[in-house]
């Protein structure tokens, strides 16, 4: 099961209120869950529901008959994604992967390559750009380890996955390290190839130039069976 954490929408984004207005984050928040929606629907090798109750996000899970998990809460990602993963464990869903709605560069080859270094009993990790956040998380049995998300989850997702004595699996990939929190991110999103919903908005917004993700051009793989991760050409 993929896991789609969604906040409401119409507040979205308040670190970038310094650079837009709330409509227009909110039209950006909107651009970049239908990216991401879009990938995983090509993918389409997995069962999707959305962790939700924003209108849009629940018109979009409804356009690509994606199921949705009612998130009347709507306090944290971490308090969304706990709750849905006690609705699948009760459901006996075997795995699941979260990954968070505001990385729109995502490609369904991303989650093709995620599930391939999939273990059949560990967890396999995706940091963000700058190796502090996790963008991506899977775990197998579904709540292998708990998750808590934040700017320096990685670390201690990290440490808790080795903590399991299963296979863990740590994976670079440059389209999904990139979530949208800062001005620097939106300039990075707009340089990349492509033309994407979100990237298309960041560039008519004027953030249209920057180094394009250089520290993760290429992806990588590091597995752990234990305390030591070593290197895997991919």
């Amino acid at each position: 099961m993929i896991l789609i954490p969604v906040k409401s929408l119409t507040n979205a984004k308040q670190r970038l209120a310094d650079v837009l207005d709330q409509r227009v984050r909110t039209e950006l928040a909107h651009a970049m869950l239908a990216d991401v929606l879009q990938a995983v629907s090509e993918y389409g090798s997995e069962n999707v529901s959305l962790v939700t109750n924003d209108p849009f996000a629940l018109e979009q899970a409804a356009k690509y008959g994606f199921g949705a998990i009612p998130d009347t809460a709507n306090t944290s990602e971490t308090d969304a994604i706990e709750m849905a993963t006690n609705v699948c464990v009760s459901s006996g869903v075997p795995r699941t992967l979260v990954i968070p709605g505001d990385i729109p560069l995502i490609e369904a080859e991303d989650l093709i390559t995620i599930f391939g270094h999939a273990p059949a009993s560990g967890s396999v990790l995706v940091p963000s750009v700058d190796k502090r956040g996790t963008n991506a998380v899977l775990r197998a049995p579904a709540a292998l380890f708990p998750l808590r998300f934040g700017n320096d989850s990685f670390h201690p997702h990290l440490q808790s996955a080795i903590a399991t004595d299963t296979s863990c699996v740590v994976l670079s990939l440059p389209h999904i390290a990139l979530d949208i929190d800062n001005a620097d991110d939106l300039r990075n999103l707009a340089a990349y190839p492509g033309d994407k919903r979100a990237q298309l908005l960041a560039r008519k917004l004027g953030f249209g130039s920057a180094s394009v993700l250089s520290a993760n051009a290429s992806s990588s793989v590091t597995s752990s069976d234990s305390e030591n991760c070593e290197a895997v050409p991919q």
